[in-house]
């Protein structure tokens, strides 16, 4: 019979550079592989292997932790950051140790192999052996030295596998790793941070970063922000893609450029890497909704509220945690140790959990902070609200306006940035953003799960003249598969006269085949009672786009949630030039 490799015991080993979900500095963590039965002595043994070889290789005793959960464990521990690496070697290790593998056994039988680890050992000494090598090899202790002098100093230190930065903006000096500098040789008093803010949640995390930006450039800072749009700078954006992890938040605080930074933080790089900041002056978490869901051993929606609570980890001692006080999760885990601003719907609702809070009182948002009321307007007036329609919007404007007064930023600056940000579709590109073209209007959005294509159509019910809906519906493929059926739930719920199923493609597609999720999506509608001839398979979206543009008749709304950038920006593109061509339905569109 063929000799079929057996699964690996893990399906993930990574670095941890910054604070995350198990502690407060780096480290390795590994997640068992789904399915994968071990008996209860094989995580005290995990263990013990970790301390043996933290003892060996002269690590500090940090954090060791076992994180059981539905799919398995989360196995991590802290390790010094110059030798992450070997750390996760070491991981690695310790678990096939644990579970009394070793790379030389004989197949279980003839069907299968034990898996090869990455350090090829025989027995633990040999192993161990190993590992010492490796770790003199890869230590960095004048990198080390470095790092800590400017913690010790209040001067900020970010490192990557090419260089360490210290100081920020305008103040940021860079050396490559083979080429650093002696302590004494560093101009200390040159250095300095720049005022920042870390923004996370399951939804609203770019439009909170982007109006937060707005008002600090009205304040008179040169801002950057990191985005999974993008990286801007003063407004402009100068790389596209996902910057929403460690590598968009080193590259903005190292732009001399840069005043004042807002860094959009992920889920995935909270999980994956960990925290950069660690001096913010402010941190915001917007919502937890379901999502992602089964990945990295987070089930729940306690899980999720875990995961975005990290960013609590990246305040100075006296910085500003801002909370939703309007989300039961936030509420039940908000840190009894961090100083807590609240914000809500309701003004009454974010001031029963105390001050600084931010909310509407009498159709006008209203900032309260050591006993001062500060009126920042009339929320229907203010673009991003929709005339008061998009509630999403009005808790993004909340949850920003609190952290602008963390950052110092005048309540009278804040008021005039929330009376314009938003008229312009430029404003906040791929988030609500609308066109009217003759007698069709069209929302353009980012919706990307269930919370947020729900807030959507909220938005869209409110706008619908008489007309028909058209609807485009498609999601990332990595999403478990009830997932899927909730964002068809939703959907079905507006009641659309046709949905268009379509690709995420790029990177989106994440282990799935094109055309997979939005079979799912069909069949799921097809359920609900839509009718397969109003369930049109379209994979490209800029494709569909345009076949709902030449479906459409006057009074229909369409709903375009569009997620690529390049194809978003082909969207964006073609809607601007139809509307200033004065288009109208049933008029032919102009050729690709």
């Amino acid at each position: 019979m063929s000799t079929v490799a057996m699964q690996e015991p893990f399906e993930d080993s990574r670095r941890l550079t910054g604070a995350n979900l198990y502690f407060d500095g780096s480290g390795a963590a590994l997640e068992t592989a789904h399915g994968l039965t071990f008996d209860a002595g094989t995580p005290q043994r995990w263990r013990a292997n970790i301390h043996k070889a933290l003892a060996l290789l002269g690590w500090p005793l940090g954090a060791v932790v076992v994180r059981e959960h539905a799919s398995g464990a989360s196995l991590a521990f802290e390790a010094p950051f110059d030798q992450l690496y070997v750390a996760t070697e070491v991981n690695e290790w310790a678990l096939y140790s644990a579970m009394g593998l070793r790379a030389g056994d004989t197949p279980v039988d003839d069907e299968a192999e034990l898996p090869r680890p990455h350090v090829a050992h025989h027995d633990d000494d040999e192993a161990l052996r190993q590992l010492q090598a490796l770790a003199a090899a890869e230590a960095k202790p004048a990198l080390r030295a470095l790092v800590e002098d400017a913690h010790a100093r209040g001067v900020p230190a970010h490192a990557d596998d090419d260089a360490l930065s210290l100081g920020e903006g305008a103040t940021s000096q860079r050396w490559p790793l083979a080429l650093l500098p002696a302590t004494d040789d560093v101009p200390w008093a040159r250095l300095h941070a720049v005022p920042k803010a870390v923004v996370t949640g399951s939804n609203g995390k770019t439009t909170t970063v982007r109006l937060l930006a707005a008002m600090l450039r009205a304040h008179g800072l040169h801002a950057g922000y990191s985005s999974t749009d993008g990286l801007f700078i003063d407004g402009e954006r100068v790389e596209a893609g996902d910057y929403s992890g460690p590598v968009g938040a080193r590259t903005v605080l190292r732009d001399a450029r840069v005043d004042a930074a807002v860094l959009e933080t992920a889920r995935g790089g909270l999980l994956r890497r960990g925290l950069v900041a660690r001096d913010a002056r402010v941190a915001v978490v917007t919502n937890i909704a379901a999502d992602h869901f089964g990945e990295y051993g987070i089930h729940t929606l306690d899980h999720i509220a875990a995961v975005k609570l990290v960013v609590a980890k990246s305040l100075a001692a006296d910085g500003l945690l801002v909370l939703n006080a309007d989300d039961p999760m936030l509420v039940a885990h908000a840190p009894a140790s961090r100083r807590i601003g609240w914000f809500a719907l309701a003004l009454a609702d974010a001031m029963a959990r105390g001050t600084p809070a931010c909310g509407v009182r009498d159709g006008r948002l209203v900032l309260s902070h050591d006993g001062i009321e500060h009126d920042l307007g009339e929320v229907a007036a203010m673009p991003l609200s929709v005339g008061g329609a998009a509630r999403y919007n009005i808790a993004n404007i909340a949850a920003a306006s609190l952290a602008a007064h963390a950052l110092g930023i005048a309540a009278s600056t804040i008021a005039g940035v929330l009376a314009r940000f938003g008229a312009r579709n430029a404003d906040n590109p791929g988030r609500l953003q609308r066109w009217t073209l003759g007698d069709v209007d069209v929302l353009l959005d980012y919706a990307h799960n269930p919370d947020g294509l729900r807030g959507l159509l909220d938005v869209a019910a409110g706008l619908r003249r008489g007309g028909r809906l058209g609807l485009l519906l498609g999601h990332a493929g990595n999403r478990l598969e009830s997932d899927f059926h909730a964002l068809a739930a939703v959907a079905a719920d507006a009641k659309p006269e046709r949905v268009w199923l379509k690709d995420i493609g790029g990177d989106y597609l994440r282990g799935r085949a094109s055309g997979d999720v939005a079979m799912i999506l069909r069949d799921a509608l097809l359920a609900s009672g839509m009718a397969e001839t109003d369930l049109p398979v379209c994979l490209d979206e800029a494709q569909a786009s345009r076949e709902a543009l030449a479906w459409a008749r006057a009074g229909d709304l369409l709903v375009l949630p569009v997620h690529e950038l390049a194809r978003r920006d082909e969207v964006v593109a073609l809607l601007d030039h139809l509307q200033a061509e004065g288009w109208r339905a049933g008029e032919v569109l102009p050729v690709a």
